[in-house]
């Protein structure tokens, strides 16, 4: 039998290498290699792996609200604290202040229905925290809060004495629930003040003193217990001790100012009141408040040029505000400038086109904007618009400018709204007399 010798019987063939198998398998392994490698650089990314996006988290919102409030500009503080809430709406302590700080912002308004407005939208965020939340006491107290501030009667709500009894009730509620809550108790003194008991907001905000002299808002509602019962030197004491503790809040220079003003201590409103200019302009803020409030005090210096200075600045920072335009108005009344008083008064009342606004601003067409303002209507807060134009109409008519038809049209609407004010009625009264004197009625 003939065996071939290139197969062997008794061990298994080998067998001899593919080189481009070989090289196959090499440039896989390299590939692999350089994918793992990248892969842990991060330059691939893998498949199916949500694309990473820049998150903040909760506290940085809150620590930027914060600062906001701290500097003063409020707007900016309720948008931080308004994104700090929509990552956590069951924090109470979040909602309660966005909500305060919210009712705070409602000093910068000088519309009516505006400020109504963001003290509606404050009470609708803070009824939705104590639905998730109802057994926190300060949610409760914010509320109050708001509630009191809501009350105020230039809003015109019609059931003032209901939000003051309910604004009440969840005070009592925040302190049933955190006896220890100093700021509920200092709310609770400003809600008595409004309820015109005077003993028991004293001695609600001297114990709110006594626990929690730290807190702003104690000394802000100890100012206005004080500013309330005509201690006006008290009141600023303690109004000064809130901007030692929050030094950028415009509102509370303005408390100051007026109770400087109300000691007749002229130089000194002044300067608070143009501390409240300067920091709104160091934050941009354009709020015409701080103006209107030099203006008035220069008039009663008796320095009516720089009043209608100052109140129409106020003026051109918001031209399209029909509040300012009403304020020039009342400042040019007591200066005497009646002229200048009726068109104010027509565009803060029945508004006016861009022409006639930017008259009243004395501005430049070609260079400042030319802006058409909307009308005011009558309520608690434009009242003393509708009756000084009134009265201004009634004392300047002459047969060739027939103002007295425009007058009787004014007073006929303050006298249908407040037919049972006697003291409204009484000026009434005596611009009617002007005006059917001239044969109007």
């Amino acid at each position: 039998m003939y065996i071939p010798e290139q197969k062997p019987l008794f061990r298994k063939p080998r067998h001899q290498s593919n080189p481009y198998r070989v090289a196959v398998m090499v440039g896989i392994v390299l590939v692999m290699l350089m994918i793992l490698r990248n892969l842990s650089l991060g330059s691939i990314t893998p498949m199916f792996t949500a694309t990473a996006t820049p998150t903040r988290i909760l506290a940085s919102f809150a620590e930027e609200g914060e600062t906001y409030f701290v500097a003063g500009d409020l707007e900016k503080a309720i948008e931080a604290y308004k994104q700090a809430v929509a990552l956590d709406p069951t924090n109470a302590d979040l909602q309660a202040e966005l909500v305060r700080i919210m009712v705070y912002s409602s000093t910068l308004i000088t519309v009516d229905e505006q400020r109504l407005a963001r003290l509606n939208d404050a009470l609708a965020t803070i009824n939705a925290a104590i639905e998730v939340v109802p057994d926190n006491s300060m949610v409760h107290a914010v509320k109050a809060f708001a509630l009191d501030w809501l009350s105020d009667p230039n809003l015109g709500m019609e059931d003032r004495e209901g939000l003051l009894t309910e604004a009440e009730q969840q005070v009592i509620s925040a302190l049933q629930l955190d006896n220890q809550n100093d700021l509920a108790l200092a709310f609770y003194a400003e809600i008595l003040v409004d309820q015109q008991k005077w003993i028991q907001a004293e001695q609600n905000i001297s114990q709110a003193l006594e626990r929690a002299p730290e807190l702003m808002d104690v000394h802000r509602i100890n100012g206005y217990v004080q500013e309330s019962l005509g201690n006006y030197g008290q009141a600023i004491s303690e109004y000064q001790e809130a901007v030692r503790v929050n030094p950028n809040l415009t509102f509370i220079y303005l408390r100051i100012g007026a109770n400087y003003r109300k000691l007749t201590q002229y130089e000194m409103a002044l300067e608070y009141f143009d501390k409240a200019a300067k920091i709104n302009e160091q934050l941009g803020v354009n709020d015409p408040i701080p103006y209107f409030s030099i203006a008035t005090t220069y008039i009663q210096m008796g320095q009516f040029f720089q009043a209608g200075l100052n109140a129409r600045k106020g003026l051109n920072f918001d031209p399209s505000n029909s509040d300012a335009y009403g304020r020039l108005g009342i400042v040019y009344h007591r200066a005497r400038n009646y002229e200048g008083a009726i068109p104010a008064f027509a565009c803060a009342i029945r508004g006016c086109a861009a022409e006639q606004s930017c008259e009243v601003r004395q501005c430049t067409p070609d260079v400042d904007p030319m802006i058409a303002v909307q009308g005011l209507p009558l309520s608690n807060g434009t009242v003393d618009y509708y009756l000084t134009y009134g009265a201004v109409l009634a004392g300047m008519h002459r047969p060739v400018n027939g103002y007295c038809k425009e007058a009787m049209q004014i007073l006929k609407m303050v006298k249908q709204e407040y037919s049972t004010d006697p003291i409204i009625l009484q000026n009434i009264t005596e611009s009617e007399t002007i005006c059917r004197d001239y044969g109007y009625s």
